[in-house]
């Protein structure tokens, strides 16, 4: 079975930064694109960052020059690297995938568990 893992979250104070890593396991055949979501109560799952299989990177308004998206070939693991974090930055990040597997030879999505980052003095 494909799974994802997230690790890297945690308590960190304003202006502070934090690298989250997700890693992908399991009987792939290859990745497309990954990305990174975060959710927080009462509110829709919402996209943070993205990275296509050619490495292209897209993000939201809200993110743009202080969160950078990265991926690893080799590793099957991609990155996400948060810099002047705010409190509305509190939130669960989760690793998206689209993956190719014994179950979806031309890929389907993954999701990780999540990762709590909690921003706050």
């Amino acid at each position: 079975q494909v799974q994802l893992v997230e690790s890297g979250g945690g308590l960190v104070q304003p202006g502070g930064s934090l690298r989250l890593s997700c890693t992908a396991s399991g009987s792939i055949f290859g990745i497309n694109a990954m990305g990174w979501y975060r959710q927080t109560p009462g509110k829709e799952r919402e996209l943070v960052a993205g990275i296509s299989g050619g490495g292209g990177t897209n993000y939201a308004d809200s993110m743009k020059g202080r969160f950078t998206i990265s991926r690893e070939y080799g590793k099957n693991t991609v990155y996400l690297q948060m810099n002047n974090l705010k409190p509305e930055d509190t939130a669960v990040y989760y690793c998206n995938a689209n993956i190719r597997d014994l179950i979806r030879p031309y890929g389907m999505e993954y999701w990780g568990k999540g990762t709590l980052v909690t921003v706050s003095s």
